[in-house]
């Protein structure tokens, strides 16, 4: 399941809906974090896009791993420091196959899905630009 929304994250409610009938669930919950005086981080999406390359991002996990769930839900819109900004969760019968596809998915998310971000500090707004130590970790996964 992919859900991309304003809406605040229940994490509960995501982690039973892997849990049915599975050996292993793992789970990645990002925080917004609010280091370097950051008020508000706003996140901007392109409705339909950001969502095909969340489940192409989801149906590649699939395929790599024998997972029994995947669930990715991202917040748009503003938000503060600690709240919930990304959860990605996956059930498979064994531990190794859900931890490794979860790292994938959140790894690959940072650089494959299309959100653009501003941060806040002391009044004045800027774009947040791409990290290189994300696209280190998203070429690990690259076939």
């Amino acid at each position: 399941m992919i859900t991309v929304s304003p809406a605040p994250i229940d994490v509960a409610a995501e982690l039973d809906a892997l849990e049915a009938g599975v050996g292993a669930v793992a789970s990645f919950t990002g925080l917004v974090r609010g280091d370097d005086g950051v008020t508000e981080l706003e996140l901007e999406h392109y409705p339909g896009a950001t969502e095909s390359a969340l489940e192409q991002l989801a149906a590649e996990a699939e395929a790599r791993w024998n997972l029994s769930a995947v669930r990715i839900v991202h917040r748009v819109g503003p938000m503060t420091p600690g709240e919930r900004i990304v959860f990605v969760g996956t059930a498979s019968a064994h531990r190794g196959a859900a931890l490794e596809a979860c790292a994938f998915l959140i790894d690959r998310l940072k650089t494959d899905a299309p959100f653009w971000k501003r941060e806040t500090r002391g009044g004045t707004t800027t774009w947040v630009e791409p990290r290189g130590t994300d696209d280190l970790a998203a070429a690990r996964w690259r076939r």
